[in-house]
C-alpha cells in the first residue's frame, strides 16, 4: 500500500498503477498533498568573492551535473535554472522529505565537494522566494532563462549552454499550481 509519504521516479506503470505524476515523481491517485509536497522555490546562490567560477565550461558543466544527479534521486524537481558566471539561479520544488535547507545543502555542498577546490565555493547563505501561484511560475522561468540575456552574454536565452531555455526535460509545473498540464514555455 502506497502511503503519503511516497515520492519516487515515475515510471510507465507506477503512473497506470498510483495516478499522478510530478515530472519524475508520482504521488498516489487518492493521496491529498500536504504543505511539504506544494513547496516551489526561486533559489539563488552566489560564489565566494563573486568569482566567475562557471566562466569555465567544465565548472558548469559539473554544477548542471551535479543537480541534475539529485534530481535523478528523487530529492528535488529541477523546473527551470541557469548557470552564470558567478550565481545560479533554479526554480526546484524539494521532494516531501528533504528541507529547502538540505536541497540546497545537496546542491552546493555536493558541487563543493566534487569541484575539491581549496578555496571556499560559495557565500554561505543563499536567497529564496517561495512560488505561490502559477503567473509568479511563469515568471520566475522567464527571469531564469532571460538572465544570460539581461547580462549580455548571449543574444537568445536558447543560445546559452548553461541553462534551460531551449532545452527539454525539466520537470513541469506542479499540479499544485492549477491545471498541471505541464512546463510552461516563455
Amino acid at each position: 500500500m502506497e502511503g503519503a509519504g511516497d515520492f519516487r521516479p515515475l515510471t510507465s506503470s507506477v503512473v497506470m498503477n498510483f495516478g499522478f505524476s510530478h515530472g519524475l515523481l508520482v504521488y498516489s491517485a487518492g493521496m491529498r498533498m500536504a504543505p511539504q509536497e506544494t513547496r516551489t522555490y526561486l533559489v539563488t546562490a552566489v560564489t565566494a568573492g563573486r568569482r566567475s567560477l562557471f566562466q569555465v565550461t567544465a565548472t558548469a558543466q559539473l554544477l548542471e551535473r551535479t543537480i541534475v544527479d539529485y534530481r535523478s534521486q528523487g530529492r528535488l524537481l529541477l523546473h527551470a535554472f541557469v548557470i552564470m558566471p558567478d550565481h545560479l539561479h533554479a526554480l526546484i520544488t524539494p521532494a516531501p522529505d528533504v528541507s529547502l535547507e538540505k536541497a540546497m545543502q545537496f546542491i552546493k555542498g555536493g558541487f563543493s565537494f566534487r569541484l575539491k577546490s581549496r578555496l571556499d565555493v560559495w557565500m554561505r547563505s543563499f536567497n529564496e522566494s517561495q512560488i505561490l501561484t502559477a503567473d509568479k511560475y511563469v515568471g520566475c522561468v522567464r527571469y531564469i532563462e532571460e538572465n544570460s540575456v539581461r547580462r549580455g552574454l548571449v543574444s537568445r536565452a536558447q543560445d546559452y549552454p548553461h541553462g534551460s531555455a531551449g532545452r527539454e526535460g525539466w520537470d513541469p509545473m506542479p499540479v499544485h499550481f492549477g491545471d498541471g498540464a505541464g512546463r510552461v514555455r516563455t
